[in-house]
């Protein structure tokens, strides 16, 4: 497997680095004949673009995304996939390598700096190169394809923890998310995550976040067990992402003070008109032995504090020497506000993967009911 792609059937590889001319990707493994513009991708490069509020990095990218192969449009009628690979991109317009020219031999803690120099045995320091947030808005873009592989799933994400302040879930508000800057399903919790962030903005500070996605509409039997499981494939696919530190399903690490009784999600016979058991709790977050079941599968992940500050940290250079770093250029405080249309991306994807997967094993029928 490449180490700049990932998925099995349908599969996307990434391109491009934070100050070179572009990024892209290319989608290979879509069914042909899905209705396709543009603006269906469009839409979620949007709800990702930097720049659209003081909370987030200044740097003013317009994030337009051209579809350059694997589509036809013939005689007026819909463009549509060809089967054939797809080919994404979208130009760089904003940078400012100038700012970085201070750290081109010092370390900046937190960052992949040392890393990357120590495994390729050089690195770019504009803006990061390729380990920069900058590559996520090729995995939004390939995002929007994979929506269109499963349009009878609903992927929505949230962020419902900034720094040390978490939501409260007795307002969760859907309608909410998408009227603050924060993707903040609980109005209060915006209100004071805004007087927080205004703070760790102005010291030149940052903090992290913890970001929910819930995927509806996904039926039972998708993924596999053992080495194919789909919650072991979103939890990779999540700390695959840029800052991520943590990945948990359903109720992750909580389970570990539950009793088996209290875990367990009990079922009761089909209601009227549904095809499978009624499960009465979702602690295992949709997925049971790496196979979903037909309930909402929930993942949550941990991102941490944008390393990009303006505070003095101890580093070294590249030839040891000790040194203090501040880092300047353009960061967001929190970057686990643009990361949560880049966890519903990740999810979007695995679930296409997964749903190719299944129906080349099985056939696109359901395996519910079971025959008697």
């Amino acid at each position: 497997m490449s180490h700049n792609t990932f998925g099995h059937v349908f599969r996307v590889t990434t391109f491009g680095e934070s100050h070179g001319p572009a990024i892209g990707c290319v989608v290979d493994g879509c069914p042909p004949g899905l209705p396709i513009e543009a603006a269906d991708l469009q839409r979620w490069l949007e709800k990702r673009r930097p720049g659209q509020s003081r909370f987030t990095t200044q740097r003013q990218e317009p994030d337009l995304v051209k579809i350059l192969s694997g589509v036809f449009r013939e005689d007026g009628r819909p463009q549509v996939t060809t089967g054939a690979p797809i080919a994404l991109l979208v130009e760089n317009v904003d940078q400012r390598s100038k700012d970085y020219g201070e750290i081109r031999d010092r370390y900046r803690p937190g960052h992949a700096d040392f890393t990357y120099d120590a495994k390729y045995g050089l690195r770019d320091y504009r803006g990061g190169g390729r380990s920069s947030a900058r590559e996520t808005a090729m995995r939004v873009a390939a995002g929007g394809v994979a929506r269109l592989v499963v349009p009878g799933v609903t992927i929505r994400g949230a962020l419902v923890q900034m720094g040390p302040h978490a939501i409260d879930r007795a307002r969760w508000d859907d309608a909410e998310i998408d009227r603050n800057p924060f993707f903040c399903p609980d109005p209060v919790a915006a209100a004071a995550w805004a007087e927080y962030l205004d703070g760790i903005r102005k010291s030149g500070s940052s903090c992290g976040a913890v970001v929910e996605v819930t995927a509806t509409g996904v039926p039972p039997g998708w993924g596999a067990p053992v080495y194919g499981k789909l919650d072991a494939e979103i939890a990779s696919a999540l700390m695959s992402v840029n800052a991520v530190k943590a990945v948990e399903i359903g109720d992750g690490m909580a389970v570990a003070s539950l009793t088996g009784e209290e875990n367990a999600d009990e079922m009761r016979a089909p209601v009227a008109g549904a095809e499978h058991p009624t499960f009465l709790t979702n602690h295992a977050g949709g997925i049971l032995g790496g196979i979903s079941t037909g309930q909402p599968v929930v993942a949550r992940f941990a991102v941490k504090p944008t390393s990009s500050i303006l505070t003095p940290l101890r580093a070294v250079t590249r030839t040891g020497v000790e040194v203090d770093v501040r880092t300047k250029g353009r960061h967001d405080p929190c970057v686990g506000i643009r990361a949560v249309p880049v966890g519903e991306a990740m999810i979007a994807i695995v679930l296409a993967d997964a749903f190719l997967r299944h129906r080349a094993q099985t056939g696109s029928g359901s395996p519910w009911p079971i025959a008697t």
